[in-house]
């Protein structure tokens, strides 16, 4: 009965390795990508900014349905507010809405 507790427990522990060990290659954040980029989140806020001529009140890097990443920079211009795509290599306005 010993033994058999003895192997439970080594099993449950090797499960346990395996499924940290999984999660540790799967786990990211926006840091890596974000390094990759060819310009700079202050150079894609000026970017919309410019384009909509307001100011802008919030900015982030994200991946997209389609898998691909860019700065998302919400304008505000007046009474409107925009949602602007930046392209993260040319500095580009992808979409504005």
């Amino acid at each position: 009965m010993n033994k058999l507790k003895t192997i439970v427990c080594a099993v449950a522990v090797m499960t346990s390795a395996v499924a940290l060990a999984d999660n540790a290659k799967t786990a990211s954040n926006d840091a890596g990508p974000i390094a990759q980029a060819k310009i700079s989140m202050g150079a894609a806020v000026a970017a919309a900014e410019k384009h909509t001529n307001g100011k802008a009140v919030r900015a982030e890097y994200e991946k997209g349905k389609d898998g691909r990443w860019a700065y998302d920079v919400e304008v505000a211009s007046g009474s409107d507010v925009f949602d602007v795509k930046v392209d993260p290599d040319a500095g580009t306005i992808i979409a504005s809405t």
